[in-house]
């Protein structure tokens, strides 16, 4: 049997867009930066096989139709961003059928100066992201999955761990207090939507998601007595799917950042490990990396 194609899809990847909204009679300016992705599928096999570009969206065209619907359209929540763009492909091209968007909401807080909200100036207070991951497909409807990337958290006690396997390849000793540190990368994703209307009439729930499981996995993170990363990420799961009912999953993918203790007997008899530590030794890598997926039971 000769080979055959099994899968395709193309696009523009790494587009960077940067909108303003002008209030003019408040004098108050709101800025939002993106990247976005966009994957298109549908019948263009022949395009790979045959050489036939008369079934090409050119990526610039994505790239064209990107800035105009940011124009055109509100950038904000990206959930509704990134369902407006899918939308319009599988829309204005009748032989794409699945439009994939990831949009990637690059972090500007509002300076404070003087106590007071400044009305144009912004900072960069970290590389935590907000993300949305849309797909539109024909005769389907929409799928949304919104993110927190990028989270840098540590707690510097409050962490345990212990009552694991032990065996001959065992060389880790238990632990009852520890530093815990991770990257937060939490994801949620919604019940289907049938058609961008639905997406448009249910703006309001993305921002008060979003915040809620931004507060939930800090509150969390800082308060629980941490068996394992396991059982705390379970618990943050857990809690954000009580929020909000339209929210058919939570996941997360927490790497461990290690902070080793540094043995300092050797100089003098010095003590600084167990309850005597105090200086300790980041580590990038190898590292722990847990994920977890909680669905919403069926009723």
């Amino acid at each position: 049997m000769p080979p055959h194609l099994a899968a395709v899809r193309y696009g523009k990847d790494n587009i960077r867009v940067y909108k303003v909204h002008r209030d003019e009679k408040a004098g108050v300016q709101t800025v939002t930066e993106m990247t976005v992705r966009v994957l298109l599928e549908g019948d263009i096999g022949t395009s790979y096989t045959e050489a036939d570009n008369s079934v090409i969206v050119p990526t610039d065209t994505m790239k064209q139709t990107t800035y105009l619907m940011a124009k055109l359209h509100p950038v904000h929540p990206p959930e509704l961003f990134a369902s407006i763009l899918a939308s319009h492909f599988t829309e204005t091209y009748a032989h794409i059928h699945s439009a994939h968007v990831k949009v990637i909401q690059h972090r500007w807080t509002r300076m404070q100066i003087d106590g007071e909200h400044h009305p144009h100036s912004f900072l960069r207070d970290g590389a935590e992201t907000r993300n949305a991951d849309v797909t539109s497909k024909e005769g389907h409807g929409i799928t949304i999955r919104s993110a927190i990337v990028g989270l840098l958290v540590l707690k510097s006690t409050g962490s345990a761990f212990y009552g694991f396997v032990q065996d001959e390849y065992t060389k880790l000793e238990p632990v009852s207090d520890r530093i815990l540190s991770t990257e937060v990368d939490c994801g949620w994703s919604w019940d289907l939507y049938s058609k961008l209307e639905d997406v448009q009439s249910a703006v309001p729930k993305f921002d008060k998601a979003w915040k809620a499981a931004r507060d939930i996995t800090l509150k969390i993170f800082a308060n629980d007595s941490s068996a394992s990363v396991q059982n705390t990420m379970y618990k943050m799961c857990d809690e954000i799917l009580s929020v909000e009912p339209t929210i058919e999953a939570v996941d997360y993918s927490l790497p461990n950042k290690h902070y080793f203790e540094i043995d300092m007997s050797w100089h003098k008899g010095l003590k600084n490990t167990g309850k005597d530590a105090e200086v300790y030794e980041p580590q990038s890598n190898p590292n722990g990396l847990i994920h977890c997926t909680v669905k919403r039971s069926a009723p």
